[in-house]
């Protein structure tokens, strides 16, 4: 799998539970792009694939794979455990 895709939702995500970054797109598929090429993917319900962080082992990006594209797309994540940012502050943005 060569090509990682992130959506809107896997972005926001982001912001709310790791942490805020000028380019959240770009550092979600590097990461991702870094965990599996270390092995670090489980099969998931419904055909995902579970790719947890090298960084953060508590963060699990939740992918689908687009066979005809040749991509993973990142559609969302969570992390185990406390998050970075408590879940009290990230409901109060909805």
């Amino acid at each position: 799998m060569g090509l990682v895709a992130v959506t809107d939702h896997a972005v926001e995500r982001y912001g709310q539970r790791v942490r805020g970054s000028l380019d959240p797109r770009t550092e979600i598929a590097a990461r991702v792009g870094r965990a599996l090429a270390a092995g670090r993917v489980e099969v998931g319900e419904r055909g995902a694939r579970l790719v947890r962080d090298v960084e953060n082992p508590s963060l699990v990006y939740v992918c689908v794979e687009d066979r005809p594209r040749g991509e993973l797309i990142v559609v969302s994540l969570w992390e185990e455990g406390d998050a970075a940012v408590p879940r009290r502050f990230t409901d109060l943005l909805r």
